[in-house]
C-alpha cells in the first residue's frame, strides 16, 4: 500500500484548522500542524519532509507568503504548496512567493479530494 500523503497544515485559526484537518483525515492524510509561518519554516529546517503544505495567509509572527518564500529558498521544490485565504488579493501574493496553487477559503471537500488524489496518482506513477 502507498504511504500516506504527508501534509503540513499552517493555520492559526483553530476552527479552520479543525475543519481542514477533519477533511484531510477523511482522505487518509498524515497531518502535522503549525500555528504560524515561522513554525512551518522551522519544521523544514529540522529536516521534516512533506508532500503538501496548506498555508494560510494572515498569521502572527510570519505570514503565509513569507513562509512559502523561505521554504522555497531552502531548495524545497518537490513539496506542493497551497496558499489558502478568504482574502481575494492573496492569490497574487502567494503565487509570487512561490506557491503552486491558491485555494480560496472556505475550502470545499471535493476540491481538496481532487487535489489529494492528483498528488497520490503522481506519487504512485513516479515510484517504481
Amino acid at each position: 500500500m502507498a504511504s500516506p500523503v504527508k501534509v503540513l497544515l499552517v493555520e492559526d485559526t483553530r476552527v479552520d484548522a479543525m475543519v481542514l484537518s477533519a477533511m484531510l483525515r477523511k482522505l487518509h492524510c498524515e497531518i502535522t500542524m503549525a500555528m504560524n509561518g515561522k513554525e512551518s519554516v522551522d519544521l523544514f529546517i529540522e529536516g521534516r519532509k512533506f508532500d503538501i503544505v496548506f498555508c494560510d495567509k494572515d498569521m502572527p509572527i510570519m505570514s503565509g507568503p513569507e513562509a512559502v518564500e523561505k521554504i522555497r529558498a531552502m531548495g524545497e521544490s518537490d513539496v506542493k504548496i497551497f496558499g489558502i485565504s478568504s482574502n481575494n488579493n492573496a492569490q497574487e501574493v502567494f503565487m509570487s512567493a512561490g506557491a503552486d496553487v491558491f485555494v480560496p477559503k472556505p475550502m470545499k471537500f471535493d476540491v481538496l479530494e481532487a487535489m489529494i488524489h492528483e498528488l497520490i496518482n503522481k506519487k504512485n506513477n513516479t515510484m517504481v
